[in-house]
């Protein structure tokens, strides 16, 4: 295909050429001059396959190998080209389009990394620049200076931080879930004999920071196993790229930590996956894409870009047929730095545990990124029952101000989802129905608890 012929020629915008080879705009061709309308749609089109193939001959090869008609399909059904040009439409002046993005290396942040490969920022006007973080504590700070505009963070971090748990009290907020499941518990090979957690009393585990889903999980498994995580075991906090080194030195006995620092485990033979985290809780949130109140405020509508390409990137995400593709975009040295087999058995669920079992968990790691209020009241039950948190808790009232499940609605409809309905989504956890109208009486309802006088 030539440069003159091809449709999606989008290194010239303003010259879009037709497949007939003239000089107009695809939507001219055999129509009245001046379809402005149809005009941008032909330019968004370009602008997306553009976006998603930047070098020209790759983008060439696959136009060639697929056809325009494919192609347009292909688009609609990644990113509903009607809704974006509503979106445009909407669109007012970005107050800011410079922006900071942290992210820890781990597949949770899968969204917020591929957003800027794919052109997802870029789309919505805006220049990320994505800065890889080394723990979560320096995350947390980074916010908390404002050296980030915005954050992967993991998802009871927003809670804490504006209930001022272990940091300065700054109201924080969870536009989306970043991940679902995603997590497991990785043992060292040479407790391949304990599968049984009763049998893992004096054993070392970390875990990647007190305010996770992954201690907050583990926690959980290891009490409903009869296993007093503050008595029985030793939990520490390990930044998630430093487990499987102190795995291989047998600092520590297993962790409860990010993907894919379990598959590299296994992949390095020091470890092997004992339980997925899915299997404690199926769909439970692991991070989160966070911003301030101050950031929304001053930036609004710079704030609803950014939630349209992260909303957009998460929608590619969910879809298994992108998972190889999305695999091999966040692979690189700046962001996950992971060999793309890795990769590929966490995103595409086909994978090695250890055991000597090749699994196929399809949903091993999804990316569903509605912030379920109830999720919220979970993890402030946690938090209370663990003694992270003192005295009365209003639930509802913290959940509904940290998740923004309102917003996360409005941007889901815009970009062509269908928005769920409610806001308290019920759930169980190792076959325990959680209720989140009654949250006290659930953080009351374990026999091992860490219950703090008011």
């Amino acid at each position: 295909m030539s440069q003159a012929n091809d449709p999606y020629d989008a290194d010239r915008p303003l010259m879009l050429r037709c497949a007939c080879g003239q000089d107009h705009a695809p939507g001219e061709h055999g129509q009245a001059p001046g379809n402005v309308e149809d005009y941008a749609r032909d330019f968004m089109e370009a602008s997306l396959v553009k976006a998603l193939f930047p070098v020209d001959s790759v983008r060439r090869s696959f136009l060639r190998a697929v056809g325009a008609n494919t192609a347009r399909a292909a688009i609609a059904s990644l990113l509903p080209v009607a809704s974006l040009q509503a979106m445009a439409q909407d669109k007012s002046a970005l107050e800011k389009k410079d922006l900071k993005i942290g992210f820890i290396a781990i597949t949770c942040a899968t969204p917020l990394i591929m957003a800027e490969p794919l052109g997802f920022y870029k789309q919505q006007g805006l220049n990320v620049q994505l800065n890889k973080t080394a723990g979560w504590a320096l995350i947390r700070d980074k916010m908390l200076n404002k050296e980030h505009d915005a954050s992967h963070f993991l998802s009871p971090m927003p809670l804490a931080i504006s209930m001022g748990l272990g940091s300065t009290q700054v109201p924080m907020n969870v536009a989306t879930i970043q991940n679902t499941n995603g997590q497991a518990i990785t043992l060292h090979v040479k407790h391949k004999d304990k599968r049984d957690p009763r049998q893992w009393k004096g054993m070392k585990f970390a875990v990647p920071f007190e305010y996770s889903m992954h201690n907050f999980l583990l926690r959980y498994y290891l009490a409903e196993n009869g296993v007093n995580p503050d008595t029985d075991v030793q939990i520490r906090v390990t930044p998630p790229p430093e487990m499987v080194a102190n795995l291989r030195a047998g600092n520590i006995d297993g962790f409860l930590g990010p993907d894919p620092f379990n598959q590299r485990a296994v992949y390095d033979e020091v470890g092997f996956i004992h339980i997925l985290s899915k299997e404690i809780w199926d769909g439970h949130p692991c991070c989160a894409f966070g911003v301030s109140d101050d950031f929304i405020k001053q930036n609004p509508n710079t704030f609803a870009a950014l939630y349209r390409a992260v909303i957009n990137s998460s929608f590619m995400a969910s879809q298994p047929k992108d998972r190889e593709l999305i695999a091999k975009v966040i692979a690189p040295t700046q962001y996950l730095n992971q060999p793309e087999t890795v990769l590929n058995q966490v995103l595409t669920g086909k994978f090695a545990d250890g055991l000597g079992n090749i699994k196929n968990v399809p949903d091993r790691a999804n990316f569903d990124p509605v912030p379920w209020q109830s999720m919220a009241v979970w993890m402030l039950t946690q938090m209370k029952r663990w003694g992270y948190v003192k005295g009365e808790v209003n639930y509802k009232q913290i959940a509904e101000k940290v998740f923004m499940l309102t917003d996360a609605k409005k941007q889901m409809a815009a970009a062509g989802w269908k928005p769920p309905e409610g806001a308290y989504k019920k759930f169980k956890v190792m076959g325990k129905e959680f209720d989140p109208a009654k949250p006290e009486e659930y953080v009351k309802s374990f026999a091992i608890n860490k219950m703090s006088p008011a």
